[in-house]
């Protein structure tokens, strides 16, 4: 089989079953194991797949640029939003992650004036401060034109100077394998120092980022004091056993 025709085989095969194992399409292929990493190495530089240790994963399609991924799951984001809102506490310090998620949560912010806010987005900021009454803290930095947030160094210097009770963070793959992922290198960093200087995280949980894995690890699972699973998702891996350890509600939230 041309390396061309292999290639083909393996776009089918995460299209239809959401992975490759490279040992198993090798052995089917009776070629080397060597020449399946070689075309999946080839297929990630394309931007066609994720490479993870044995194989590879599907792009997620919340890796997908800020202004595309706002038509994504749009409903689902919407779910996890209103779930979401409900742990917030009057008089808390609470960190919006970028992201369409956390945007939806900005224009469900209640109104007293206790709240404050932090958040490395301009959009979420600038929806803060227009739909509450919260006082609003913009992390300063250079703007990512994929994912539109603040990092580098100077959000980093920034971030070190604050605190929170709760990080509401967003990410781009949530897999009880592969963890919390995300696309970028920088958002993962910020997103880290971010989780670093609250105390607590729960991470926001859309339906197409359930079972995905992006490139650049952000948290092992275990390191989340929860996630916010869309009520109407219907992924077995939401009703599963690793899911359900994870699920936050109003009942058991960070105090």
């Amino acid at each position: 089989m041309l390396g061309a025709q292999r290639k083909d085989h393996l776009l089918g095969l995460l299209a239809r079953e959401g992975r490759v194992v490279a040992k198993d399409v090798a052995a089917t292929l009776e070629v080397s194991e060597d020449s399946i990493r070689r075309d999946l190495r080839e297929l990630a530089d394309a931007g066609l797949c994720i490479r993870v240790y044995g194989g590879a994963l599907p792009v997620p399609a919340a890796d997908a640029p800020e202004a595309t991924r706002r038509g994504i799951a749009a409903d689902s984001k919407e779910r996890v939003a209103r779930a979401a809102i409900e742990l917030v506490r009057p008089g808390s310090t609470i960190v919006l992650d970028a992201g369409t998620t956390t945007l939806a949560m900005a224009r469900m912010l209640p109104h007293g004036a206790d709240l404050t806010v932090i958040t490395p987005s301009p959009a979420v900021a600038l929806a803060a401060l227009e739909g509450s009454r919260a006082r609003v803290l913009l992390i300063g930095g250079e703007l990512s034109r994929h994912s539109a947030v603040a990092g580098g160094g100077l959000a980093l210097e920034a971030i070190a100077h604050l605190a929170a009770d709760l990080f509401f963070l967003g990410v781009t793959g949530i897999d009880p394998d592969h963890g919390l992922t995300t696309g970028e290198l920088d958002d993962a960093v910020t997103k880290r120092a971010l989780a670093a200087r609250s105390a607590e995280t729960v991470v926001l949980a859309s339906a197409e980022k359930v079972g995905a894995a992006s490139r650049f690890p952000v948290l092992d699972l275990a390191d989340v004091a929860g996630v916010v699973f869309d009520p109407e998702d219907e992924n077995p891996l939401v009703a599963g056993a690793w899911a359900r350890a994870l699920r936050v509600s109003r009942d058991d939230a960070p105090a």
